[in-house]
């Protein structure tokens, strides 16, 4: 047993995330998303959603301070300046465990899809809401 983690920081959780190197992607991914076929390295959260799943992982990691998009969210096909709430929700979940504004950058469907191919790890959510998807980019801790 370890102190300070919650039910969400499985095993196969804190293997992946101390295993990521600075600069290494993560991606937290709704029930849709097709992560199975995607995941270089696959772990299910099935029982939570999407920002719940990314506050425990933002608990552990902080997001890259090096790069000018740590955090990208997938845009909305036909509607790209629309923000649907749960990416609001990955905002405010940012924004309280990085201790300052680091806005989501947005990011054209299959060109997030590209990038999930190539992440360190997909972790796949019990999300219903569509777009519940976000990449975040792992930093460094000083």
């Amino acid at each position: 047993m370890l102190k300070n983690l919650t039910s969400l920081h499985t095993p196969e959780l804190l293997h992946t995330l101390a295993s990521m190197g600075h600069g290494d992607d993560i991606v937290v991914v709704d029930a849709h998303f097709p992560a199975v076929s995607m995941a270089q390295r696959l772990v299910r959260l099935d029982g939570v959603s999407a920002p719940v799943a990314l506050d425990a992982i933002l608990q552990l990691i902080p997001l890259d301070t090096f790069v000018a998009d740590p955090a990208l969210r997938m845009e909305v096909v036909g509607k790209p300046d629309e923000v649907p709430e749960v990416q609001k929700e990955f905002q405010a979940v940012i924004t309280n465990r990085e201790g300052k504004p680091s806005p989501l950058t947005k990011i054209e469907r299959f060109a997030f899809y590209e990038r999930a191919k190539k992440a360190f790890a997909i972790v796949v959510t019990g999300e219903l809401r569509p777009y519940g998807c976000v990449i975040i980019k792992k930093g460094v801790i000083f």
